[in-house]
């Protein structure tokens, strides 16, 4: 599916679109699930990826704030990114709907899920008080493999 996802844009028109939503929902929501871990084993990032997010943010607390503002300025359903560009260099940004950074040609290490759908049994509306939590539960262990099998 990341292969597809990456060069969306050399397939036919007439499955562009459905690659694009259903393979973009599939791929999002696949990392989404390899990313979480039971709250007492959150944790930090470590080695490489911590110092590339020190470098590029200013530290962990200061892109986990970046990712809450990210989230919430998704307008309706979608995603915020932590991705690594063609550079190596990490990026943060917002995609609506099933949109993937692999459309962009950017790898995701990270997937912040701000689609109602992701909060709404617990948090109703409170989309900001799902943010804060979910930043509890990053397995954090596989983002920084993921980074480093990555960024080789």
């Amino acid at each position: 599916m990341e292969q597809l996802l990456l060069r969306l844009d050399t397939l036919p028109a007439g499955i562009r679109t459905a690659v694009r939503n259903q393979g973009g929902g599939h791929a999002n929501h696949s990392l989404f699930w390899q990313t979480l871990a039971p709250a007492s084993q959150g944790g930090k990032p470590a080695g490489a990826l911590a110092a590339a997010i020190a470098r590029t943010f200013g530290g962990q607390d200061k892109l986990e704030d970046q990712i809450r503002s990210a989230a919430l300025s998704v307008f309706g359903s979608g995603w915020a990114w932590l991705s690594l560009d063609a550079a190596g260099k990490l990026i943060l940004d917002t995609a609506p709907n099933q949109d993937s950074p692999f459309v962009a040609k950017r790898h995701p290490l990270l997937g912040t899920d701000a689609w109602e759908h992701a909060y709404y049994l617990k948090y109703q509306n409170r989309r900001a008080e799902y943010l804060g939590a979910i930043l509890h539960v990053i397995n954090w262990d596989f983002v920084s493999q993921r980074f480093s099998e990555l960024a080789q």
